[in-house]
């Protein structure tokens, strides 16, 4: 069994606010995108931890764009390993906003539970 093999179950977990600088569309909307990147740079951590490098992404699978991001969102993205192949991995991903902005001021509130936003599965290869 492969060191990566004896890690399934590893979650990484990334938080982030969402500038408004970085809204796309009318009422403060982001593009589904800026989620997809997040995925990536999870992804990258999830590969150095399991494997010492950064790894590649290969592909997405079943991603549900479930609700929408807002500039002012505070955004906690998660990759959970689920399979290990040789030179293969599969991570379950998962974006939540977990802090919302009100109104364009600086006024936020903290959501419970979290709004679930994106999920997908991903496939990453490594050397």
């Amino acid at each position: 069994m492969t060191r990566a093999a004896e890690l399934v179950g590893l979650t990484v977990t990334h938080r982030r606010y969402v500038p408004y600088a970085h809204a796309h569309y009318a009422g403060d909307l982001l593009d589904g995108a800026y989620v997809l990147a997040l995925f990536g740079d999870v992804a990258t951590e999830m590969c150095i931890r399991t494997d010492g490098d950064e790894g590649l992404f290969a592909s997405y699978s079943d991603v549900q764009f479930r609700e929408p991001v807002r500039a002012g969102d505070v955004i906690e993205v998660d990759a959970r390993l689920s399979r290990v192949g040789t030179r293969s991995r599969t991570v379950e991903l998962e974006a939540r906003v977990t802090c919302r902005g009100r109104d364009g001021t600086s006024a936020a509130d903290v959501l419970d539970p979290p709004i679930i936003v994106v999920t997908a599965t991903g496939t990453v290869v490594v050397p």
